[in-house]
């Protein structure tokens, strides 16, 4: 198996033609919804209907099974990303395919 790149949401909305084809691991915040299963860069994004600046997911059966711990939430996501496919009414800029991996994100504890 080819390891994922780490790639930031930044990265793929800014450059995605550099990232079509890859397999890659990103995180952000996933709000899984009929025509919207969609990763942002934030939660107030979704909050605020701030559209295009996230990546559409096609979600799949493993990641439907797990949909009340994921939607919502931040997760890290691997996938085959295509920038050619924008998600509902192409209006994102690329795709996550092929999710291989799914899990809700939970960071290191910052010190104070």
């Amino acid at each position: 198996d080819a390891l994922p790149i780490y790639v930031t949401l930044v990265q793929l909305i800014a450059n995605p033609e550099k990232f079509d084809g890859r397999l890659i691991r990103v995180i952000g915040f996933l709000r899984l919804e009929f025509e919207g299963n969609v990763l942002y860069l934030h939660r107030e994004d979704y909050d605020n209907a701030i559209l295009g600046d996230g990546i559409w997911v096609d979600e799949t059966s493993e990641m439907n099974k797990q949909r009340a711990k994921l939607n919502m939430s931040y997760v890290l996501l691997e996938g085959i990303f295509s920038s050619r496919e924008r998600g509902h009414m192409g209006m994102w800029s690329g795709t996550i395919k092929e999710v291989r991996r799914a899990q809700v994100w939970v960071p290191a504890k910052h010190e104070k």
